[in-house]
């Protein structure tokens, strides 16, 4: 883990370490006016991809996909606002809102029109921004998510042996108890969804848990990052609204795994998109980039080749 190092002015989350990856780059760029942190490399003239992760990681949950993306694409990796070195604004969360901020600083970097590939609350937004930008997006991937409105079970199950999975949409929503609990208990916390969701238990090393655990404690992360779900009702319903005018008729990819959350992404997205596929990666749990990075690079290669 690389050293704390003095917070670039551009940067807004100071004392948080950076992490580097080889042939990429850290940019900041005001989207809307909220600040949000890339990490940007690969073939300056090819094919953009916009790369979005989930709770309760960063874009550093796309380091071992990204340089399998980089010989041929354009690879941009954003931290959502409330997410690693991004900005943590008060104000709304709903996946429309922060759509168009992620937006806006993909424009910033002069890139007109991309594929965009998200995992988890990345997927939220992800979908949001299709619905609201379709006409900037090449197509989309959606990893494993519980997308509000979309993907997302109406209830929470109470059997023990599913509740586990999403037992967290309902603590999340309590107002101001999960930050009493959480603070100070961050590492705990992150390392349980960690743990918990992967297939294996051990697929996250202590380096890698205490990057997340820092992240989502820095400057207001708990707040932010709690906010999405907060603000899942009017996701959906905005998501929903913009559905009663028109379909998504952009490629779309759902991503399962064999030991996820979603067990058919290409299903649950079937009602909503008018070319939907999918694809179900073998030996990973929820955090599917992470687990099986190679298939996943792979998987997104071939679906720009086959639609592009």
């Amino acid at each position: 883990m690389n050293a704390p190092e003095p917070p670039a002015p551009e940067n807004p989350v100071g004392g948080l370490p950076l992490h580097d990856l080889a042939g990429f780059a850290h940019r900041w760029v005001d989207a809307d006016g909220v600040r949000l942190h890339a990490v940007e490399g690969g073939r300056p003239d090819g094919p953009a991809v916009v790369l979005l992760a989930g709770f309760p990681q960063t874009w550093w949950a796309w380091r071992k996909v990204m340089p399998g993306l980089a010989e041929r694409f354009r690879v941009i990796a954003v931290d959502l606002p409330g997410q690693g070195h991004s900005e943590r604004p008060y104000g709304t969360y709903d996946t429309h809102t922060v759509a168009a901020y992620v937006h806006a600083a993909v424009r910033a970097l002069d890139v007109s029109t991309y594929w965009l590939a998200a995992h988890d609350i990345g997927a939220w937004v992800a979908f949001s921004l299709a619905l609201k930008y379709e006409n900037r997006l090449r197509g989309l991937v959606l990893l494993d998510a519980g997308i509000p409105g979309i993907t997302l079970p109406d209830a929470v199950p109470t059997d023990p042996e599913a509740a586990w999975k999403t037992w967290h949409f309902a603590f999340h929503l309590v107002p101001e108890l999960p930050e009493t609990l959480l603070t100070g208990r961050e590492r705990e916390y992150v390392g349980w969804f960690l743990a918990a969701k992967a297939l294996a238990p051990d697929a996250f090393d202590d380096a890698e848990i205490e990057h997340y655990a820092a992240a989502f404690a820095a400057d207001g992360g708990i707040r932010a990052s709690l906010a999405y779900y907060r603000d899942a009702a009017a996701s959906a319903r905005k998501n929903h609204e913009a559905l009663d005018q028109r379909r998504l008729t952009l490629p779309v990819l759902g991503v399962s795994s064999s030991d996820g959350s979603i067990p058919d992404m290409a299903a649950s997205i079937r009602p909503w998109a008018d070319n939907a596929t999918g694809i179900v990666v073998p030996d990973a749990g929820h955090f599917i980039p992470d687990e099986q990075p190679d298939a996943v690079a792979t998987a997104i290669a071939g679906f720009i080749a086959d639609n592009d």
